[in-house]
């Protein structure tokens, strides 16, 4: 048709060319497409129809051999205005991926033992029986490409499984399907089976059903689990219940749920429990959820891995309750857990104020507590920076209770323990378990070692619900610490007078301060850093007398190792 162009009238032709584009435009349009398209998919898929493994140049080339892109190529000659969107629907559909969720049981295919081989010829032994049948589920299900982790990962290359490991969270959040397959589920299995596999306990599969839209689950014999023939299992109401039993994660997260930094600590708890072959995948497992990209250093031991994700989270978030925990502390620092396990303990549920409570409390304080002091508190807390890693060592804004005395008890029934009777000044007596072993001292009989029981400092308590809402959505801390200075600055001038709101918000933190809050027992070292001192349990501390006592918080930023 266009070589027929040549013989047209001049006027014909600039008006046929107008009209319609060339072989080599079209295809350069749809290639275009193409590479944005595959640019969130695996390196790898498998050709379900071919049972080929395919890498990126032949998933393009078999797309070119096939009808929708010959159709597609003659629309486009043929409709010079035709919708980008229209080209993006045909091509994302053609690249449509399933990905498997699984557990790795002994000998599993790797790269080398299938590339260039077809999937449906090998030996069904082992770990090719999975594969095979994957590729078939996939097939008969209507899609044509097919991903798992086994196989369509070169693990020999460093670059791209870095690239795959940060990666992979994506890749099942855009895929058009999940299938997760229950190897110790068998065939016509009633409900509760799902319950007890143990692919609700590792580390990977968290993430592999967290991130896709839509899920479905097979049994041993590769049959839908509990014949349930609907579209997407993530709507199944039995099933959803099975997994918040099994997981402890609530149903409507587990439907829900979007990658990032909010709700850190229910996240840990999420992967509390999980375990991974690979002692350090119990960090990278988590990277999707979180949204985090960090160099995957496989070698380099559980706390460090972990410990380069927390801190990431600490230092996007400023989000202090990923250093709520009990148990050991890691190598890394000592404000982080050694093991991820640290989590599985739920937070002590801190009494809550009422709004009446409040009110009455600060009436109370209106003529007990000195409004200058007050407001020069809330100024320097309002002033603190994040909370920030640099080198391994924690800055952490705090308000620092001196400890002023620590005598020994006997731990009851925790021989691995000892229980120290703790004083701070401004702070009622504590109680506290460790396996460290503290030196005993008092007013009376002194020692050089300086202890801290601290309170870390959250910005939240200084109470501006005028941006409550923007403040849910914003994980980056120099936003919200700009947003509460501006705040700050509506209702004080340093020039002027400040009028009654300022009074009652600094009342209303005193207010707040005076509650019980989770408090770090620290202790200095030799080159002027502090230590943590890990409990078995939270440190729920409070102060004395708060009217009296707002002289005694010493607000600082202390620096952790």
């Amino acid at each position: 048709m266009l070589s027929k162009l040549d013989n047209a009238p001049e006027m014909q032709l600039r008006e046929l060319r107008r009209q319609y584009l060339g072989l080599s435009e079209a295809d350069y349009i749809v290639r275009k497409v193409i590479y944005a398209q595959l640019d969130d998919a695996p390196l790898r898929l498998l050709d379900t129809t071919t049972g080929l493994l395919c890498d990126r140049e032949a998933q393009i080339c078999a797309f070119k051999l096939s009808t929708e892109y010959k159709g597609l190529l003659s629309f486009i000659i043929k409709h010079a205005d035709i919708r980008m969107e229209r080209i993006k629907e045909v091509v994302a559909f053609y690249f449509r991926c399933v990905m498997l969720s699984h557990m790795w049981e002994g000998k599993e295919p790797l790269l080398h033992e299938i590339k260039d081989k077809i999937v449906y010829k090998l030996n069904p032994v082992d770990g090719i029986a999975k594969l095979r049948s994957f590729c078939e589920t996939a097939r008969d299900t209507g899609y044509r490409w097919a991903w798992i982790d086994t196989c369509c990962i070169d693990q020999n290359n460093n670059a791209e499984l870095q690239k795959s490991l940060n990666s992979m969270f994506d890749w099942y959040r855009h895929s058009a399907l999940t299938i997760v397959y229950l190897a110790d589920v068998p065939a016509l299995s009633k409900s509760g089976a799902l319950t007890r596999s143990a692919w609700n306990t590792r580390g990977w599969t968290l993430p592999e059903f967290l991130a896709p839209q839509i899920v479905l689950f097979y049994q041993r014999d590769w049959t839908l689990y509990l014949d349930d023939r609907s579209c997407n299992h993530k709507e199944s109401f039995i099933i959803m219940g099975e997994l918040e039993n099994a997981t402890g994660i609530d149903a409507h997260a587990l439907v829900t749920f979007r990658p990032g930094m909010a709700g850190a600590r229910e996240k840990l708890r999420w992967a509390s429990t999980r375990v991974t072959t690979v002692q350090e995948d119990v960090a990278y497992s988590l990277f999707g959820i979180f949204g985090i990209h960090l160099p995957v250093i496989y070698g380099e031991k559980k706390q460090n891995a972990l410990g380069r994700l927390l801190q990431e989270i600490v230092a996007q978030s400023g989000d202090i309750t990923a250093l709520d925990w009990v148990g050991k502390s890691s190598e890394f620092n000592s404000c982080l857990p050694a093991d991820i396990s640290s989590y599985k303990t739920l937070p002590c549920a801190l009494p809550s104020l009422s709004e009446d409570d409040i009110q009455t409390s600060v009436s109370r304080l209106q003529n007990a507590v000195d409004i200058d002091v007050a407001l020069k508190l809330y100024s320097l807390l309002d002033n603190l920076g994040a909370p920030h890693f640099t080198n391994r060592r924690l800055r952490l804004p705090c308000i620092a209770f001196p400890v002023t005395e620590v005598r020994r008890r006997r731990a009851q029934d925790q021989e691995a323990y000892f229980a120290y009777e703790v004083k701070a000044s401004g702070l009622r007596d504590l109680l506290i378990t460790t396996e460290d072993k503290l030196a005993q001292f008092s007013r009376a009989k002194p020692t050089l070692q300086t202890f801290l029981l601290v309170r870390p400092w959250d910005p939240y308590l200084l109470e501006l619900p005028d941006f409550a809402d923007n403040l849910q959505g914003m994980d980056n801390w120099s936003v919200r610490g700009s947003m509460f200075h501006d705040a700050l600055s509506i209702f004080s001038s340093e020039t002027g007078p400040i009028d009654s709101q300022s009074h009652s918000r600094a009342l209303r933190l005193i207010v707040r301060l005076g509650q019980p809050f989770g408090a770090f027992l620290l202790v200095r070292q030799r080159g002027g850093e502090y230590k943590r001192i890990a409990s078995d349990r939270d440190i729920i501390a409070q102060v004395k007398d708060v009217a009296n006592s707002v002289h005694k918080m010493h607000v600082r930023t202390l620096e952790i190792s």
